[in-house]
């Protein structure tokens, strides 16, 4: 009776993660995080790549993170070669909530430089999360590469995951403030100064950088 029950209660909420409403959507996802079964993970791991509402995905991330890593990690690291960028996103972000770091070779170069910016967001987050110990200096070779690209926010995404590495991007740092490229120079330069001086804020740390620039000179640090 009581696993005819459960069956029932998998089923509804199955039933509920492709509900039109985003409130059900949101219920389902929680009660499936709330009672973990193997059946779910499939499912969850496909919503993850179409769910519209980012609350909801929230919920379909921490279900999976409820569920047994032999049983998550497979499938979710198989949704880094979808051609839906959501689903390497929230694949990318749900990887970093799980934290296993048999998932490090599979955050690839591609994934860091992957063209779609909340993709490649993903990953650096992933990654400084997931490095193993003594990677962090290829590490932070690798998303120096990415320096000057994209809005504000993937700036300051970048940066943060290159200060949350430490003392070791420096080397990588020094080169990227000599690059040809302007834009990369100011954003080597703001993210020195937010490895030095944590409180000086991203704004600020840009301004100063693009005013170096200008003047053709460095941030001493």
């Amino acid at each position: 009776m009581t696993a005819m029950r459960q069956d029932t209660d998998a089923s509804r909420a199955l039933q509920g993660l492709e509900d039109s409403r985003s409130s059900v959507r949101l219920r389902a996802a929680l009660t499936v995080g709330s009672t973990p079964g193997p059946g779910f993970v499939d499912m969850l791991v496909q919503r993850c790549g179409v769910e519209p509402d980012f609350f909801v995905r929230d919920m379909l991330t921490w279900a999976l993170t409820r569920h047994p890593v032999s049983t998550t990690l497979p499938r979710v690291v198989r949704e880094l070669r979808s051609e839906r960028a959501q689903a390497r996103s929230q694949a990318l972000h749900t990887l970093s909530k799980i934290g296993d770091r048999q998932a490090w070779p599979a955050l690839t170069r591609a994934l860091l430089s992957d063209a779609d910016h909340e993709v490649a967001r993903a990953a650096w987050r992933a990654a400084v999360v997931l490095v193993p110990e003594g990677e962090e200096s290829a590490l932070s070779v690798v998303l120096t590469t990415q320096l000057g690209r994209g809005d504000r926010e993937t700036q300051l995404s970048l940066s943060r995951a290159l200060v949350a590495l430490g003392e070791v991007i420096v080397p990588a740092l020094r080169g990227a403030t000599t690059a040809a490229d302007p834009q990369v120079r100011v954003h080597a330069l703001a993210t020195q100064r937010l490895l030095h001086d944590p409180d000086a804020g991203f704004e600020f740390a840009l301004a100063e950088a693009k005013r170096v620039v200008a003047l053709g000179g460095h941030i001493h640090g």
